[in-house]
């Protein structure tokens, strides 16, 4: 900025999307209506495994408004089998309609296009299809015998040791081990996942539901087997993602694939109950920790053992052991991943994926490893501090985990606590404090933006990135209108488009840290040139003086003025001479009927070392969103699997239970100042994920503390405590 002037970035402005929001202008992508759009709808077997040996459609094509119906029988035949782009994340093995395979309950198996929706779901009623059922893996206790190592995870190979391993246990003088379980999860953002897609000739636009707009295109393209430059995928709202519309999704292509074939728009919007399988959920997990420790709490070592499921086509690996790996400071670790398949949708990333499950178990055993030596559970976190990453012994980029122990503890009053289960009542109810450490790795990717002054005199910053939810449009203004000294009324950002400059994917909380170096980097080049031309505005005393003389630079340039900037990371992160990651401390207090098992959660205290805070109150915000979610994860969020048929019974929001505001007491989030410029140039690291890391066992270290139960199996219900 000038000399003088305020920098608008880690101010708590507004959103500047919000009125979109709040009047119902933010057009999402089931919102978007090309003209002639007809209406698509996926049929779903109702078998885990085996193959279609009939499929009747006859009396579905005949009926009103039935346009098509797709099948394995005349479907268009893709390259490889629809299988070219298989690259996860974003490129999954899809379920394209490529031949008579049944790999689990509520794969598509049929399309209907017709000119209305419920011209396409009476249609598809009437669908008849024999199956030949082959033998299906369903129990995960059964499977468990068959487990094995996966290739490699998002954390390189799935075993890890370091020192003595988990022979240095032998040696400790006080053990623990214990067992922890994660259920099946889905996500259910507010908006279901939806495409629209159209054709021009060879070129198809998609309106999707992505956290990923490049990512779409690019797989597609592939799948297709098209020229990447004959797609654009447009995303300028995304009503919730958490991870499961970071890949693309059979529904995707098959929108496209419907489009092509009746030669008009398609729109196919996903019902609830179809978001339970075929777009991904939170894996089944069983984990194993053993604990090493001397008797005055210091740890020897730590091992860490995790079974998690995947489908039977395509393994996806829940990097639980992630958060064991990085906590802390042991000499001896050993850590493992082990997979077993089920005849079930391939699992993806929900939100802190591994890191969420994790420190569930990491974060249950520490407390019962406090229980055991009769130390306090902050007291023992805080003798194993880590100043550098255990499995590597890399220095941290920058790390105020201790200064969020000390400010979230005062906060919550922790000194009062007393340390016996069952000791602190409140009426009727018993009470309890727990604490958890949290934490997420700090992710970087290369991003590129654009940056142009408009005659009108706006800056119109662009990038092909993505607004989830998290605040993007209001982030990267706000960056831009520092990098160009203006007010930041007279910047419009624009996302969501692949025509603009590639992104990463809105995941892994890396969109600020990936993206905001680059819109900077164009924004700074920008500026650079035009004061070449006239830095009045950059001399001016105040805002009015500012705006004022670049709408007058604005006015006297004969065409739009543009430049571009980039932004990557030096190394890939294995290859950093340091170790990035956010950390957190979360406080909990539940209140529990002792009679009927009931658990309250009426304040949540949390405290956050995140890097710079590029808005307080869409980082406050992210924060307060994903402790909610932890909310959700220890008491409430399962979704219960039909062992006979492979389908989840409880499919749809009447059932699978989330949090709502009689659900939720106090949430009191902060971040402690800390800017982290050796990790990139703006100094600020990713806030999306790690508010829902810790809660969980928080919550569940506070009901061992009310009730004297130890509940290693989430979510806590009722029936566990009675």
């Amino acid at each position: 900025m000038s000399p003088g002037a305020a920098s608008p970035i880690g101010l708590p402005l507004d959103r500047v999307d919000g009125p979109h929001k709040v009047s119902g202008s933010a057009t999402y992508a089931a919102e978007f209506q090309p003209k002639d759009t007809c209406r698509a709808l996926i049929v779903q077997s109702r078998i885990a495994a085996g193959r279609i040996a009939r499929i009747d459609t006859r009396a579905a094509e005949t009926m009103p408004g039935v346009l098509r119906v797709l099948t394995h029988l005349n479907v268009e035949r893709l390259p490889q089998q629809g299988r070219a782009a298989v690259k996860p994340p974003a490129g999954r093995e899809m379920s394209l309609l490529q031949d008579d395979a049944v790999r689990y309950n509520g794969e598509p198996i049929a399309v209907v296009v017709a000119d209305t929706l419920e011209h396409a779901q009476e249609a598809a009623s009437h669908i008849e299809v024999a199956y030949e059922r082959g033998p299906a893996a369903l129990d995960f206790e059964a499977a468990r015998g068959g487990a094995y190592p996966p290739r490699k995870t998002v954390r390189g190979p799935p075993d890890t040791t370091w020192g003595e391993g988990a022979s240095a246990l032998d040696s400790a003088p006080v053990r623990i081990a214990a067992t922890y379980t994660t259920p099946y999860e889905h996500h259910n953002p507010m908006e279901p996942h939806a495409t629209v897609a159209r054709w021009e000739g060879d070129r198809l636009t998609l309106w999707d539901s992505t956290q990923y707009v490049s990512g779409v295109r690019d797989t597609v393209a592939k799948t297709l087997g098209i020229p990447t430059g004959n797609v654009r995928v447009i995303s300028p709202f995304v009503g919730g993602g958490f991870g499961c519309k970071g890949s693309t999704w059979s529904h995707v292509m098959l929108a496209a694939m419907a489009a092509k074939a009746v030669g008009r728009p398609v729109k196919l919007a996903l019902e609830r109950p179809q978001m339970f399988g075929p777009v991904g959920g939170r894996p089944r997990t069983e984990q194993r920790i053993e604990l090493g420790a001397s008797r005055d709490g210091r740890l020897i070592a730590v091992c860490h053992d995790v079974i998690s499921h995947t489908s039977s086509f395509e393994d996806f690996v829940e990097v639980a052991t992630s958060p064991t790996r990085a906590l802390y400071a042991y000499p001896n670790g050993s850590v493992t991943q082990r997979l077993v398949k089920l005849n079930l949708g391939t699992p993806t990333f929900m939100r802190a994926p591994g890191e969420s499950t994790g420190t569930f178990a990491i974060e249950c055993a520490m407390d019962e490893l406090a229980e055991r030596l009769s130390i306090d559970p902050l007291e023992l976190r805080l003798r194993n501090h880590a100043e550098r990453e255990p499995d590597t012994g890399r220095p941290w980029s920058s790390k105020r985990l201790r200064e969020c122990y000390r400010q979230a503890s005062r906060r919550f009053g922790w000194e009062r606590r007393d340390a016996k289960p069952r000791s602190m009542h409140e009426g009727p109810w018993q009470v309890g404090w727990g604490m958890a450490t949290a934490t997420y790795p700090a992710h970087r990717q290369p991003a590129q933006a654009s940056a142009s002054l408009a005659r009108d005199g706006t800056a119109v910053v662009r990038c092909g990135t993505q607004e989830i939810g998290t605040g993007t449009y209001t982030v990267m203004t706000q960056v831009a209108a520092d990098a160009l000294a203006i007010p930041v009324d007279l910047v419009r950002f624009e996302l969501g488009d692949t025509r603009w400059p590639r992104a990463p994917i809105s995941a892994g909380s890396m969109t600020v840290a990936s993206v905001a170096p680059a819109v900077r980097a164009a924004c700074t080049r920008l500026r650079d040139a035009l004061a070449k031309q006239d830095r009045r505005w950059l001399d001016a005393a105040d805002d009015a003086g500012r705006r004022s003389a670049w709408r007058a630079l604005a006015a006297s340039q004969p065409t739009a003025t543009e430049a571009h900037g980039e932004s990557h990371p030096d190394a890939s992160e294995d290859e950093q001479p340091f170790a990035a990651r956010s950390f957190g401390a979360v406080f909990a207090e539940v209140r529990v009927d002792p009679e009927l098992g009931i658990v309250r959660v009426p304040r949540v205290v949390g405290a956050y070392s995140v890097g710079r805070v590029l808005n307080a109150k869409t980082a406050a915000n992210q924060l307060q969103g994903g402790i909610v979610w932890g909310i959700g994860m220890a008491l409430m969020e399962e979704s219960l699997l039909d062992p006979s048929s492979g389908r989840y019974v409880n499919g749809n929001l009447a059932e699978y239970h989330v949090p709502v505001n009689a659900d939720v007491g106090e949430i009191d989030a902060w971040m402690v100042d800390e800017d982290d410029t050796r990790f990139n140039p703006l100094g600020a690291r990713g806030i999306g994920e790690i508010g829902i890391t810790g809660v969980a066992a928080a919550i569940a270290n506070a009901v061992w503390h009310a009730t004297g139960r130890r509940i290693r199996d989430l979510p806590i219900t009722l029936d566990k405590l009675l």
